[in-house]
């Protein structure tokens, strides 16, 4: 078997099947055989689901040794008895796997609204913890268990070196639809045994996701249980990383970043209805900020989105849309280029339109994976981003989402 969130040391899945969905695992539960630093990142929406306030709340500390995710209900806009459902899910683990409430992380994710089915929740998790395992088949099963509109589940693993000791990561992450820059309707959990200052893990954390998660978009829309949940229990015996310039801390966040560049990624490859696959790139900018937020800007744009899906060279919507993102943005200046991972075209020197091989470009644009690369040509900050088109597709997929 492919190594996975199992191959981390110390670290126990399960996911199974409990009723919310009616084919689909919908209970994952991922175990720390030991406490953990602990580090989340949650929706910025102002609507927050009831497992995020909970989540929010435990991990406070800096610690937590489980995270439980049920697929099929979002535990959002459910009032009273959607608090309570999520208090019960923290008090049953708990109570499961003899641990403090407050080291326990939940995540619910499905649709919003729709009153929390607490009895089959609690059931399942006392039934599951007792199949907890520390096998591949457990870990794929926790991947499967999270999904929703998914077609796939969505894993990565990896391992490096701290000096002479080898570290273990891995991840697994669930997203379609409801993508959008500064989380989404996405979730992502990813463990690991290196030994790691909480507080240090906490600011590493926030920084990869800004270039990860936060720079992938389907729809631009964030939802209301975005979380992504980083659990690092120190198995691997390493001296504990406690400041940046600490032996192995570079290396550790390089993991870390690349790690949920990989999942953000296949989020993003698993779009509602999408066709293709769009790397936006903005080098020689005057600073990373204004890079990522051009990036972000032109990602989300509905006429950059349809002109891909049509195939379309319109390099026009590009350009506005960098000039509607809220940054300094001196198109006299720019070089933009189109293409896909093969070959990409100048389509603009120094805001000069260029004359260019319209259906040739059309026929790159064929490809599922699209490149579009804009040179500032102001600085030497660049930025990277992901998303999709806009299709046909989607829109007929979530014109009857509930029906």
């Amino acid at each position: 078997m492919i190594d996975n969130i199992t191959s981390v040391r110390g670290i126990k899945c399960w996911g199974a099947h409990i009723g919310i969905k009616s084919l689909r695992r919908d209970l994952a539960i991922i175990y720390s055989e030991v406490p953990a630093a602990a580090a989340c990142t949650f929706t910025q929406n102002a609507v927050v689901a009831e497992p995020v306030k909970v989540s929010r709340k435990n991990v406070q500390n800096g610690r937590a040794q489980v995270i439980v995710c049920n697929a099929g209900n979002a535990n959002a806009c459910t009032g009273l008895q959607g608090q309570k459902g999520a208090e019960a899910m923290v008090k049953t683990t708990a109570e499961e796997l003899n641990l403090d409430p407050s080291d326990v992380i939940i995540a619910s994710t499905g649709l919003i609204g729709e009153p929390f089915p607490t009895e089959k929740v609690v059931d399942g998790i006392k039934v599951n913890v007792q199949k907890l395992s520390e096998d591949t088949k457990a870990g794929s099963f926790a991947a499967n268990a999270i999904l929703t509109t998914d077609t796939f589940a969505k894993e990565g693993f990896m391992d490096f070196k701290i000096g002479e000791i080898q570290v273990n990561m891995a991840g697994i992450a669930k997203g379609s639809g409801m993508i959008h820059p500064n989380m989404a309707t996405m979730l992502g959990f990813i463990v690991s045994d290196v030994a790691i200052d909480p507080e240090l893990l906490n600011s590493t954390v926030k920084e990869c996701v800004n270039k990860s998660f936060n720079m992938i978009t389907v729809d631009g829309d964030t939802s209301t249980n975005d979380m992504v949940a980083v659990l690092c229990n120190g198995l691997a015996g390493n001296e504990v990383i406690k400041s940046k310039k600490d032996k192995g801390y570079k290396v550790f966040k390089e993991k870390l970043e690349e790690l949920m560049i990989h999942l953000a990624k296949l989020i993003v490859s698993d779009g509602e209805g999408c066709s293709k696959f769009i790397q936006y790139r903005v080098v020689n900018a005057p600073n990373e900020k204004i890079a990522r937020q051009l990036v972000r800007g032109i990602s989300d744009s509905s006429l950059v989105k349809t002109a891909m899906f049509g195939r379309d060279p319109n390099w026009g919507r590009i350009i506005c849309a960098g000039g509607n993102s809220g940054v300094a943005f001196d198109f006299t200046k720019v070089d933009l280029y189109i293409g896909n991972k093969q070959d990409i075209v100048q389509v603009l020197e120094r805001g000069v339109p260029l004359d260019f091989d319209r259906n040739y470009l059309k026929r790159l644009l064929k490809e599922s994976h699209i490149h579009i690369r804009m040179d500032l040509n102001s600085g030497k900050a660049e930025g990277v981003g992901w998303g999709t088109d806009l299709t046909t597709d989607y829109v007929m997929f979530n014109s009857v989402y509930t029906t």
